[in-house]
């Protein structure tokens, strides 16, 4: 059994929580934390109901209610182009595990179900964006060099 779950509207402050931690580790990057509670009720909403944006997390194993790790992306359209006619591709945005939980393979559990959720929705290709220094557990999967789901 996976320890990976998709994420509720009830895991909104946890998302925001390590959104933050990966906001922090970025250099030059603001450390304020004032646009959460503006930004709940509408990730609430999107949890709820948005079936092109997609949140899969692990629940922290000694802190119930936190969570250990998280990846979160969409599905958006692009003008179709070879290998990718429907123009359908997946981005993924936030890719962060709460210090205290890593090194244990959650942030790459939950980028595999991630792309399946992608391939699930006809997504052609995967983008990431990454930090000039991603972390030593940066999966693999999660590569630039790999852009098809």
């Amino acid at each position: 059994m996976s320890l990976v779950r998709r994420a509720a509207p009830e895991d909104g402050a946890e998302l925001l929580r390590l959104r933050q931690v990966m906001i922090d580790a970025l250099p030059g990057s603001d450390p304020g934390t004032d646009w959460h509670a503006e930004s709940l009720p509408t990730l609430r909403e999107r949890l709820a109901s948005d079936e092109d944006f997609g949140a899969f997390v692990v629940d922290h194993p000694e802190r119930p209610g936190a969570l250990a790790a998280l990846v979160v992306g969409t599905v958006d359209y692009r003008i179709g182009k070879a290998g990718n006619p429907h123009g359908k591709a997946g981005f993924v945005f936030s890719v962060a595990t709460d210090p205290d939980a890593r090194r244990r393979g959650y942030a790459r559990a939950c980028m595999e179900e991630l792309l399946q959720w992608f391939r699930e929705r006809g997504a052609g290709q995967v983008l990431l964006t990454a930090s000039p220094t991603p972390s030593r557990s940066t999966p693999p999967s999660a590569s630039p060099a790999s852009p098809t789901p």
